[in-house]
């Protein structure tokens, strides 16, 4: 058995779009392979069932190198909240959990985007091992997300992602 620990990433994003056009953008496989852990350009897979029990895949082929993420839908409450897990098998099989609350308002909506972490031990490693590697997680993962969100937000209000060269 594999020991881990766990870090919460939270971020906060305005949309100025109505809930439901967001909500839409988490779940609409159009959508989705234009922005979440892909690009329109390098999306090879887009698989998706939007319903609680259903799962969903994307393979992004970049560098030479197609990597994989998969997920199973744990609670959908349209336009205002999604649950579902996320892991990527070709590096291990810990599976994190996502949860994304759309609060609407006069001027668009604000997204509540939550990651629990989930980060795997190596053999030996010490208390101040294991903080180094949460903050590593949490990093890297914020930073993905960051620019995802930055894509997810040109797309719901423009209909388009300007990609980064």
């Amino acid at each position: 058995m594999v020991t881990t620990s766990t870090t919460i990433l939270r971020m906060t994003r305005h949309f100025d779009v109505n809930a439901e056009k967001l909500f839409d953008a988490w779940l609409n496989s159009d959508m989705i392979r234009k922005w979440l852990f892909t690009m329109e350009t390098t999306n090879k897979v887009t698989k998706n069932d939007p319903r609680v029990g259903g799962t969903w895949e994307i393979i992004d082929h970049r560098g030479g190198k197609d990597y994989r993420a998969i997920g199973e839908y744990l609670e959908i409450v349209p336009p205002t909240k999604l649950v579902f897990t996320f892991r990527m098998p070709q590096f291990n099989d810990l599976e994190d959990r996502i949860s994304v609350e759309i609060r609407p308002h006069e001027k668009g909506c604000d997204m509540e985007f939550s990651q629990v972490i989930v980060v795997p031990h190596d053999e030996g490693w010490t208390s101040e091992d294991i903080n180094k590697a949460l903050k590593e997680y949490q990093d890297g993962s914020e930073q993905g997300w960051d620019l995802m969100f930055r894509g997810l937000k040109q797309l719901v209000e423009t209909g388009k992602i300007n990609y980064p060269s």
